[in-house]
């Protein structure tokens, strides 16, 4: 067993607030979101149209901004205090990742906007207004946001990302040390020597983001595997499958469950190309001083518990899209297997 680490823990960033996607298909992705998944929408500004689900307490959770190409333009963190913003904006700042304060967006103050290590665009903020739902959204339930309108999938909360890198371990290095997230599960290829993906933290669900190392981006960075959204049940995954095939939406994996999280999930394309998962179950960490689980390639398998495997376009497409090597011999080319562009 590894030896614990003694470091005093950095509990300065609450969660994950919100997310802008780019999609070059606006209005079909606001489609997918507001009529298949459920999501509520509650403001437009230029080329971006704000969403929600449900049981989210912020205004919003999900941009959608109009783009030539597919992939993420922003990931929000909330910390805790407006000294916690300060400290990690310095820390930031020290690691030469800063790109500088702004007066941040719908329903939040300021803001200190800078990227990880493979480019991805994040940002920090603390004053937020909670959602203050109409009267026709308001829910019997005086604990809930909003209501739960029945329509679509129906998904309460966003969970997590999934972003490709082309170093693991610095971008899970600069998550753990700048910002104070924690390790839950990494995958070591190579008797422990090549960190294929890591999972991690800052409340007790399994990741708030996961970094795995991107195969095919050819020098690009930046780039979003996927982005999930929470149901409360195995049968709210099921469903989702149906509303998808209803809805001619294609599904590229799932529903199966994970082996990493013990997660039940689905996976497939929203009509701008990107990748989103329906996801459900998994296990939360209370221990703090738990210790990080370990796969090699012989335990990780064909990533899943039970269900069928993985297929190959899970591991070789992510947005934006880059063009892929030639197959090898008897295999396809086309990934994915229709193609959601």
């Amino acid at each position: 067993m590894p030896a614990p680490d003694t470091r005093e823990p950095i509990l300065d960033i609450a969660h994950l607030d919100h997310v802008e996607l780019l999609t070059p298909k606006p209005e079909e992705s606001l489609w997918f979101f507001h009529d298949v998944l459920g999501m509520e929408e509650v403001h437009r500004a230029g080329n971006s149209v704000y969403l929600r689900c449900y049981g989210d307490y912020q205004t919003y959770s999900l941009k959608l901004t109009a783009a030539k190409q597919p992939g993420i333009a922003r990931i929000g963190w909330r910390v805790v205090s407006p000294q916690a913003l300060e400290r990690r904006a310095a820390a930031i700042e020290a690691q030469g990742l800063g790109c500088g304060w702004c007066d941040g967006d719908l329903g939040f103050g300021k803001t200190f906007r800078f990227e990880d290590p493979d480019g991805h665009p994040m940002e920090i903020f603390f004053e937020q207004q909670r959602y203050a739902p109409p009267d026709e959204m308001r829910s019997a339930l005086k604990n809930q946001p909003a209501r739960f309108t029945g329509r679509g999938v129906g998904v309460k909360r966003i969970d997590h990302l999934a972003v490709l890198c082309g170093d693991v371990e610095k971008n899970r290095e600069f998550m753990i040390d700048t910002l104070g997230f924690q390790l839950r599960e990494q995958v070591l290829f190579n008797e422990g020597k090549t960190e294929i993906g890591s999972w991690m933290s800052v409340t007790p669900i399994h990741h708030n983001i996961a970094y795995v190392k991107d195969a095919a981006a050819k020098g690009r960075s930046g780039r979003l595997h996927h982005f999930s959204m929470w149901v409360d049940n195995r049968d709210d995954v099921l469903r989702a499958a149906d509303l998808y095939r209803e809805n001619g939406i294609y599904i590229e994996a799932g529903p199966s469950r994970h082996n990493l999280s013990q997660a039940f999930y689905l996976y497939a394309y929203e009509p701008g190309g990107n990748r989103i998962e329906v996801y459900s179950g998994g296990y939360l960490v209370f221990a703090p001083d738990y210790q990080p689980v370990t796969w090699n390639e012989e335990e990780r398998g064909p990533g899943v518990y039970w269900g069928q495997p993985l297929p190959p376009s899970f591991g070789q497409y992510a947005t934006p899209p880059v063009p892929l090597e030639p197959a090898a011999a008897g295999e396809e080319a086309k990934v994915p297997a229709i193609d959601p562009l």
